[in-house]
């Protein structure tokens, strides 16, 4: 049975751990196709991954900053059912994005004050979802999967009119919490169920997912 929130496990690289997310009720399962992160899947690894993913979960691949030529590179071998953009795009690129490939773009933007809350209106207006993260702490190499949160307090009892995950730094023992104060109606982690950086844990997965709401 599927928790009520709508969860999204992100950085899969083994069978294994897209088995476990998948039976224990994920609703996104998503793969990192930035060569740098200890999560990155080889194009060829993803697919294989996602031709096992049953109908009703949607694969996710999230890309940072890539041309049109990687894209299409991409595309031509993964099956995707959404892009999540997690880099510098400025919101001209979703569009051109969106309307190129034809699949719904979920677009990361990053908080840590309230200063950074505008971005979500500029995205929102261009983006299919809106991933609402933790700015990566200064000197941060990777753009997500840092393990660290924001004060959920700065979008407690906002509305979106498009819909929205909540993401930085949710583990087992904060996802309730998480959701309660945000209102968050879908989740997204990678690092909160890993052993070590880019090693995602089949028990993890299954009990982050028993946790959530």
């Amino acid at each position: 049975m599927r928790p009520t929130v709508r969860t999204k496990i992100c950085g899969l690289k083994t069978p294994q751990t897209v088995a476990a997310a998948v039976s224990a009720g994920a609703a996104y399962v998503g793969f990192n196709f930035v060569p740098k992160s200890p999560r990155y899947a080889a194009p060829e690894l993803a697919r294989t991954l996602a031709l096992d993913v049953p109908e009703g979960v949607a694969k996710v691949g999230l890309v940072v900053d890539q041309d049109d030529a990687a894209l299409d590179a991409l595309l031509e071998v993964v099956p995707l059912d959404f892009l999540q953009l997690h880099g510098s795009e400025a919101p001209e690129r979703v569009s051109e994005v969106r309307a190129r490939y034809g699949l719904p773009v979920i677009k990361a933007v990053g908080l840590r004050d309230a200063e950074d809350l505008p971005a979500i209106a500029a995205f929102e207006a261009v983006a299919d979802q809106v991933l609402v993260d933790a700015k990566p702490p200064r000197g941060a190499t990777l753009e997500g999967g840092n393990g660290v949160t924001f004060d959920w307090r700065l979008i407690a009892g906002r509305k979106w009119s498009k819909p929205w995950m909540l993401a930085g730094g949710l583990t087992v023992e904060n996802v309730a919490q998480a959701v309660s104060l945000t209102g968050a109606r879908q989740v997204d982690l990678s690092s909160g169920v890993e052993t070590a950086p880019g090693v995602k844990d089949a028990a993890l997965i299954r009990a982050f997912l028993a946790a959530v709401p």
